[in-house]
């Protein structure tokens, strides 16, 4: 029987000493679309040919001599997206975060940058952030007024996107596109961006981004809950440079159906819990008690459910178990819990997710672990990780825009080229 015969992309891909397991993340792409232009069924992707090719070109080398990419991280956080982008090979070479807390475990987590957060971004001049490649921002939602243009011709005041991002604080993101001119970029935001203020929100948003010059996909909603056991849906925009094929429909997202559940997250609170955090359960691995809530809280918060269900509204208290998925954590959890609080049993009183499950349970840590360092109150941290990102989707979306990226880079190296004989 005669072998079948093989596809350029397959060639290409014996040379990079890759198997189709391991190459797949590194495009972007799921193993049964490799398979696919492995077969010749279907024609591979220009981007990830590039980034197949760059790695044909750099086997055998240990060390790369310069970053994939260079990043700056917006409105940063505890730098949950730059988690997704970092490890690709990119080399973060700004920050810009106003929090002071935040700023403490980001700085915790990132201890070798050889650059300073910076606080405020809007009192930072754009041509003082270094070049990069990506720019990262999950950049708050304030609202946008939009004025008619005849009328601001008529009061001789400027409009588009210089009068319709004033004031809000994605103009600082578009400022600095506009003056650097990255290669890409990805924002994000929650769900309801897009029916902000009737939807004029997004649309200047999108009309703004284009205007500039980037190609910019349809943006995706994603659902975080198949990959952590919570559902939290957030909005992510990508754009490019360069006019590419890029979409977030070839992302294969898991299904919130199959998703994990919250026994993964949480303490086991049987002594097997590899590195028990002091702060958190006590000697034996048990969970805390100051993390139980009190009689008064607990009857409060039934009484309060209970009102509002004999009124036919929906507001009331998560209660769930191992097996179940979470509401989504949000910056308020500090003050009761109230939309994520675990069962412990019949006739004890329920408590709520320690700061280190709520480190799981966004992705800082992977099941079990406990590397993500927490070096605030619990307050603050119940406060930054839910106002942070699900740093498994961001994983995912890095993976996917990696290729076009790298794509850019190589445009810019064969550009570079062509010009060297005029410049010698």
């Amino acid at each position: 029987m005669l072998d079948e015969p093989r596809s350029d992309f397959s060639r290409l891909r014996e040379r990079a000493g890759l198997s189709v397991e391991a190459l797949a993340p590194l495009t972007g792409y799921s193993p049964a679309t490799l398979y696919r232009w492995e077969r010749g069924e279907a024609t591979p992707r220009q981007a990830a040919l590039v980034v197949l090719e760059d790695l044909v070109n750099k086997r055998g080398a240990t060390e790369p001599e310069k970053p994939a990419f260079r990043f700056i991280d917006l409105f940063a956080g505890i730098g949950g997206i730059r988690r997704g982008f970092e490890p690709l090979g990119g080399k973060c070479v700004f920050t810009s975060e106003w929090d002071r807390f935040a700023q403490t475990t980001y700085a915790a987590n990132f201890p070798h940058d050889d650059h300073e957060i910076s606080g405020d971004i809007t009192k930072t001049e754009a041509k003082d952030i270094p070049e990069h490649d990506l720019l990262l921002a999950g950049f708050p939602c304030q609202p946008f007024s939009i004025a008619g243009v005849s009328k601001k011709n008529a009061l001789g005041r400027a409009h588009g996107f210089a009068d319709e991002t004033q004031g809000t604080l994605f103009f600082d993101v578009a400022r600095i596109i506009a003056e650097h001119r990255p290669k890409a970029f990805l924002l994000e935001n929650v769900k309801n961006l897009v029916n902000h203020d009737k939807g004029r929100t997004f649309e200047v948003i999108m009309r703004t981004l284009r205007d500039l010059g980037y190609h910019v996909p349809t943006p995706r909603v994603i659902n975080a809950k198949g990959y952590v056991p919570q559902h939290r849906e957030r909005i992510l925009i990508a754009g490019f440079r360069e006019e590419c094929d890029f979409s977030f429909d070839d992302l294969d997202v898991p299904s919130p159906l199959n998703g994990p559940k919250l026994g993964t997250i949480l303490h086991p609170e049987d002594g097997s819990e590899k590195s028990p955090d002091k702060h958190y359960t006590d000697a034996s691995g048990k969970v805390s008690d100051k993390y139980t809530l009190t009689d008064h809280l607990w009857q409060y918060l039934q009484d309060y459910a209970a009102k509002h269900r004999a009124a036919g509204n929906g507001f009331g208290f998560g209660l769930v178990g191992k097996g179940d998925a979470a509401r989504t954590l949000s910056a308020r959890y500090y003050k009761d819990g109230s939309e994520i609080l675990i069962d412990r049993g019949e006739g004890r009183n329920p408590r709520r997710l320690t700061p280190r499950e709520c480190a799981r349970l966004m992705g800082f840590d992977k099941p079990g672990e406990s590397s993500f360092i927490i070096p605030v109150s619990d307050t603050q941290a119940y406060k930054q990780f839910g106002n942070s990102v699900a740093v498994p989707v961001i994983e995912a979306v890095a993976r996917h825009m990696l290729p076009y990226i790298a794509a850019e880079a190589a445009q810019d190296q064969e550009h570079l080229q062509r010009r060297l004989p005029l410049i010698g």
